[in-house]
């Protein structure tokens, strides 16, 4: 299937719209104060990658990497770090940024990671939030949208490493999961 024949579920504007408003947010809850964003990889580094370049704060980058869908389109339920910060975090204001916000098993597990560094605060940032889907309950500080139970790829997304290139957000079809 050609990727422009997948649905759009939304578009690069749509996207751009609000992580400008997710980012002028940030900008008002962390004002005169530095942050790190820790981006989830892989899906969440565009994500990260414009939101960071919309505020207007003291921000540094760290990336953190877990596995729990492999090229599946469930997760497995157990996820593992594949790749841990390498900055200090104690004492600092965190931001993770994930690309989309599911069962929250991922989340939960790098929630409870994260504090064990006692940073001064840490916020969850999720571009997309498919709480249908969620068994744990954890809810991300700013999300941009909330979606329906739909398989989606691009803007950093992917399935089996594919779509993660498409500027805006699409819905790949059951048949080609």
């Amino acid at each position: 299937m050609l990727m422009d024949e997948l649905r759009v579920l939304l578009t690069h504007k749509q996207i751009q719209d609000r992580v400008g408003e997710i980012a002028a947010q940030l900008d008002r809850d962390f004002a005169g104060q530095s942050v790190i964003f820790i981006g989830v990889l892989k899906g969440a580094t565009i994500f990260l990658s414009d939101l960071a370049r919309r505020v207007q704060l003291d921000a540094t980058f760290d990336f953190i990497g877990v596995a729990s869908y492999g090229k599946q389109k469930q997760s497995s339920g157990e996820v593992r770090l594949t790749k841990d910060v390498e900055q200090p975090l104690t004492g600092a204001n965190i931001i993770l940024v994930e690309d989309i916000l599911d069962t929250g098993l991922t989340m939960n597990y790098l929630r409870n990671m994260l504090l064990t560094h006692q940073p001064r605060c840490l916020k969850i940032a999720a571009l997309l939030d498919k709480a249908c889907r969620r068994q744990i309950p954890i809810q991300a500080d700013y999300v941009g949208f909330t979606i329906p139970d739909e398989f989606v790829v691009g803007y950093g997304m992917d399935h089996a490493e594919r779509y993660r290139n498409l500027p805006d957000i699409r819905v790949l079809p059951p048949e080609l999961i």
